[in-house]
């Protein structure tokens, strides 16, 4: 059978099983998509395998996880197997320290036009959360080496690791790779990795961001992270953020992050952040009072905080109405 026509049907395969992949008929096809050749099938299976928490198919995922290391490029162009199979096993809580240590090293060029591309580092970054949660001895080590590791993916996958291992140590971790520097995607994952392991360590570090991006005449990488930043603290919900937030706010003159953050205080979803967006939407100028008001709008199915912008905006009728 042609190579495509095989996986037309493997992949056919698993969508009769889907709706009860623990049938004898669903573990024995889970198992023969396993052994297959077709790293995009195998991807498919062991995506189910984890949501339906199937421990007894774990065998044969290291098994193929094993085949799939060999010849790594071409048995599974893109990584996507071996980091779905590394998923897999991390939520059904394998604990392989072999398998995960290889998986987090694990380095797989592939050609692209104009030279070469990594595709491992979502595997090495899903290897690094299955040896924190297995408790491995020298966990923090491969954290370090993960968090200078050269591809962005892999770095954010070192810090989200980090967080979840909540081991103080991650905390010099963190600030080191903070303090050197990285994209704003990437010091955003660590800051908001340090805030979960401590407050105390990481707002004045999130302070010096805010404040490098809050003019239109600043470096645009800092008014990216500046924004980022803001956004971590306010999907963190700490209280701390609050102030901080309100005065970066206040002090910034680019329009856009000043939108940015008014919605960040909103997501803070704190009675005291909420309070003070609607005294902005009452007294504050036209624009600003438009900004607090598009904030708002993530609680537009709350009824009773709705009615209270309603009435506010009785009161100024010169705000369009949110509907």
């Amino acid at each position: 059978m042609p190579k495509s026509k095989k996986l037309e049907a493997l992949t056919a395969q698993l969508n009769q099983i889907r709706a009860d992949p623990t049938s004898e008929l669903g573990l024995a096809t889970l198992e023969e998509v396993l052994g297959s050749k077709h790293s995009i099938a195998i991807a498919q299976a062991a995506k189910l395998i984890g949501e339906a928490e199937i421990h007894a198919l774990v065998p044969p995922l290291v098994r193929t996880f094993d085949r799939l290391m060999e010849k790594a490029a071409d048995r599974d162009p893109g990584c996507r197997a071996k980091a779905e199979i590394a998923d897999c096993l991390y939520r059904l809580e394998h604990r392989d320290a072999d398998l995960f240590l290889q998986g987090v090293r694990h380095v797989q060029m592939e050609p692209v036009w104009g030279g070469q591309v990594d595709t491992a580092p979502k595997l090495r970054g899903l290897c690094a959360l299955g040896l924190v949660r297995m408790n491995y001895p020298d966990v923090m080590v491969e954290l370090a080496d993960l968090l200078a590791d050269p591809e962005p993916e892999a770095r954010i996958g070192a810090a989200r690791a980090i967080a979840y291992s909540e081991n103080p140590l991650g905390v010099a971790l963190l600030r080191l790779r903070i303090q050197v520097g990285d994209i704003p995607a990437v010091l955003g994952e660590c800051v908001a990795a340090l805030l979960q392991l401590s407050v105390e360590y990481c707002l004045p570090l999130a302070t010096a961001f805010l404040d490098a991006g809050r003019r239109e005449s600043d470096a645009l990488e800092a008014i990216e992270t500046a924004e980022v930043v803001a956004l971590v603290l306010g999907e963190s919900r700490r209280p701390e953020a609050l102030p901080l937030l309100q005065t970066w706010w206040k002090r910034s003159t680019h329009p856009e992050l000043r939108q940015s953050g008014l919605l960040a205080i909103a997501m803070l979803r704190r009675d005291e952040a909420i309070q003070w967006l609607l005294q902005l939407l009452a007294d504050a100028p036209k624009k600003d009072a438009a900004s607090a008001l598009e904030a708002l709008g993530l609680y537009q199915h709350d009824t009773a905080l709705w009615s209270q912008v309603r009435a506010t905006l009785d009161q100024r009728p010169e705000l369009t109405d949110p509907g």
